[in-house]
């Protein structure tokens, strides 16, 4: 069984067992949501005026942590290190970064992310005064490394753990929305950002472009297959504004596999097109399994995306004009 944690603009919903549900945080601007597989009764979640929020029964209830220690409210990213359950990542907006290595009982910050020659060029459009930590990715073998996406201007590294902080590469991508990595190949990483799809193979230092036959290169969400590094999936959009307005959303789903030419999914069984806002796209237990999320519901396809079935549960009526913030499936 697969527990699904999805995080919509304004509410979080927990879909368990024979698609039961539990709804929590209403009201608040939710971001982004974390679990970790070693630890499912945890659930952190990252909320515009709130800070993070954690659950620990599964989703069911939350309680605001690191009050003190999170100067900024706006909480915009949230990771938990693969090996290690108790390390803990925040962003924020404006951008910082904090750390927490007891499962987010204490929290200290990483500083220097703002000293970097880049960041007087870090902008986000709709707020251009300010700008925000999108997205970060642990590395899969080295606590001590992660990327970090900064929402607009840079696609960030540290090596050592956030002591100090290397700056955008030439060839990264400037508006990196989510990122993606793989165990099979740890140096590897599959970038969807706003100004179009990339892919590293040498831990960030290098970003390479393969977007043949993606023709909506504004993307949000990427996704690996859990068995295969080169079975990829792409949420994407012709602008920001068909990506996330309801009432001129023009969205899409792509797949990519072994090299070849990124393939549009259209009528597949997931919604796409005019009034779908961008999915978030996750990963699942085994081969061929994925999860996407939009505002016309919940997905599940066991084929690499051939095809499509909703996930069987009475989606709010609320979710059908907001635009999903984060998805996790964990696996019982």
């Amino acid at each position: 069984m697969t527990t699904l944690h999805v995080a919509m603009e304004s509410g979080f919903l927990t879909v368990g067992a024979a698609t039961q549900t539990t709804r929590a945080l209403d009201g608040h601007r939710l971001e982004c949501v974390e679990v970790h597989p070693a630890r499912p009764d945890h659930v952190f979640v990252g909320t515009f005026e709130h800070g993070l929020q954690r659950s620990t029964d599964g989703g069911q209830t939350f309680q605001r942590i690191g009050v003190d220690a999170i100067a900024p409210e706006a909480v915009t990213a949230v990771a938990v290190a693969p090996d290690d359950p108790e390390l803990v990542w925040v962003g924020t907006e404006p951008s910082r970064v904090y750390r927490s290595t007891d499962g987010g009982e204490s929290w200290a910050e990483r500083a220097g992310l703002t000293d970097l020659s880049s960041a007087s060029e870090w902008s986000f459009p709709p707020r251009p005064h300010t700008h925000h930590v999108r997205w970060i990715e642990p590395h899969l073998t080295d606590p001590d490394r992660l990327y970090v996406a900064v929402e607009a201007g840079a696609l960030v590294r540290t090596v050592d753990g956030g002591q100090t902080w290397q700056d955008r590469v030439p060839s990264g991508r400037l508006d990196t929305h989510s990122i993606a990595t793989h165990p099979a190949e740890p140096e590897r990483a599959y970038a969807a950002a706003g100004d179009g799809y990339a892919e590293t193979t040498d831990g960030g230092t290098t970003w390479t472009y393969p977007q043949e036959g993606l023709s909506h290169r504004y993307c949000w969400s990427v996704a690996v297959d859990r068995d295969d590094p080169d079975m990829v999936l792409v949420s994407a959009a012709h602008s920001a504004r068909q990506a996330h307005t309801v009432d001129r959303a023009d969205t899409y789903v792509y797949r990519k596999r072994n090299g070849e030419p990124w393939e549009r999914l259209d009528d597949r069984g997931l919604p796409v097109g005019v009034g779908v806002v961008r999915a978030v796209l996750a990963s699942g237990p085994s081969r061929g399994v994925f999860y996407a999320v939009t505002n016309r519901g919940v997905f599940r396809s066991i084929d690499f995306g051939s095809s499509w079935m909703p996930i069987g549960l009475a989606w709010p009526e609320a979710f059908e004009t907001q635009t999903p913030r984060g998805l996790c499936a964990i696996a019982d």
